[in-house]
């Protein structure tokens, strides 16, 4: 119930933020000669502005928003908004375009007033910035350039926007108007401050120490940090936190890792990564000694959030076995009775991670492991294929309604398993998928 009131109350909050100018502009008086057409663009234009200011907000990683919905949620949403928020910009040059085409004037900056110039280049920031989010891995857009090309067009295009807006005298100077904008402004460049300088500024007073590189497969491994000279990184079994290795918190090139060790043990943390290229392909270079820098624990991809679960049924593919890891050491840690099922998918048996591990942990826990394999070797006695409802109902328990099921893998697999779960009849709240995928 907590969690479903903090939710209600952020979204309140992100609707307060957005509408606001929308409410300006409705409770104030209108210009002489302006109409439908005029009010609707002008709307669209201040309510995409306000959208996009509040993208920061959605991405600043503020650990109470971020917990009611996860923030791999957030940042779904966050994508989602600001496609909206660029149709909303796309619509307000369109109805001036078709209706009041006068009122564009030249497009050449140096005979155009320079509040529309402005404009136009606020609307192309805004345009690169979206087409280089959407389609970065099909230009193949290495990650570092992006996420620094993102953060600056985005900046300047929300100060280009702003003076553009200061340029449309009348909406300005309506009463309200003033004051809201500039609180707006000042809000975003605190945020944007606390973001960039703050919180990477507390980030360096809290270093950890590379204790070890193990490699679990051919091309994953497993990298364990503990904190130095303060008391660590308290988490709930299946989050993940943002790693910086062999940079400054401050240079923006951080990753988010799940955490594959117990949440009982924070004096040591493992992250579990596979070589997917850029800086995951130099993790097998990292030595002990060399420090890390975290941001973290996010997410609500966790057990500790179903207290009062009967079992729990973890299906993992490939590197998605790393949280879930996370969650049956803790539960061994805590001696924890209750029932487990994992059912594990890879492509070939060279590629199961923790495999020692996993038959270690039997011997602790009520635990059954179901090995997946797509190409298995001729040798083999485990289940074969891909996750299907058939596969499922075969090593599902008969108390299956009653379990709280958590997925992590390729997406591909999770979707199947999703659809494969609701033919079973098993309730959509008890089924958890992580949709992390950021790099």
């Amino acid at each position: 119930m907590n969690s479903v009131l903090s939710a209600v109350l952020w979204i309140g909050i992100y609707l307060a933020l957005v509408l606001a100018p929308l409410a300006i502009l409705l409770t104030g008086p209108r210009p002489p000669g302006s109409g439908f057409w005029w009010d609707l663009s002008m709307a669209t234009g201040f309510a995409a502005v306000a959208m996009l200011g509040v993208q920061f907000v959605l991405t600043a990683r503020f650990k109470r928003a971020t917990a009611p919905f996860g923030i791999d949620i957030l940042y779904y949403f966050h994508r989602t908004m600001a496609i909206i928020a660029f149709a909303l910009v796309c619509a307000h040059y369109l109805v001036i375009r078709v209706v009041y085409p006068d009122a564009l004037g030249t497009i050449n900056p140096l005979m155009a007033p320079g509040y529309m110039t402005f404009g136009r280049a606020a609307f192309l920031c805004f345009t690169i910035v979206i087409v280089t989010s959407i389609w970065r891995k099909s230009l193949h857009i290495p990650y570092y350039g992006w996420r620094l090309t993102h953060v600056l067009l985005t900046t300047a295009g929300l100060i280009f926007a702003g003076i553009h807006i200061e340029g449309v005298d009348y909406y300005y100077e309506a009463p309200g108007t003033r004051p809201f904008w500039v609180a707006f402004v000042s809000f975003w460049v605190l945020l944007v401050v606390y973001v960039r300088l703050i919180k990477p500024w507390r980030m360096r007073q809290r270093p950890y120490r590379v204790m070890d590189v193990k490699a679990e497969t051919t091309n994953t491994w497993t990298l364990a940090v503990q904190p130095e000279g303060h008391a660590g990184l308290r988490f709930h079994p299946g989050q993940f936190a943002w790693l910086t290795l062999r940079a400054s918190p401050f240079a923006l090139k951080e990753h988010p890792f799940s955490i594959s060790s117990s949440a009982e043990r924070p004096q040591r943390l493992e992250f579990t990564i596979k070589d997917r290229g850029d800086f995951t392909h130099t993790v097998s270079t990292i030595t002990p000694g060399e420090i890390a820098w975290l941001d973290g624990p996010y997410g609500a991809f966790s057990i500790d959030r179903y207290v009062m679960a009967a079992g729990f049924v973890f299906i993992a593919g490939g590197v998605g076995i790393a949280p879930i890891m996370s969650m049956l050491r803790t539960l061994a840690d805590r001696q924890d009775p209750r029932p487990l099922l994992l059912v594990y998918a890879n492509n070939q048996k060279e590629g199961i991670m923790f495999e020692e591990a996993l038959e270690a942990l039997k011997s602790r826990l009520t635990l059954r492991v179901v090995h997946l394999l797509l190409l298995p070797p001729s040798d083999w006695q485990g289940e074969c294929g891909l996750i299907t409802q058939e596969l499922l109902e075969k090593n599902l328990p008969e108390n299956r309604q009653q379990l709280e099921y958590f997925l992590c893998g390729p997406k591909p697999m999770t979707q199947c398993t999703e659809a494969a779960l609701h033919a079973l009849r098993i309730p959509l709240r008890q089924v958890h998928s992580e949709l992390f995928d950021l790099v």
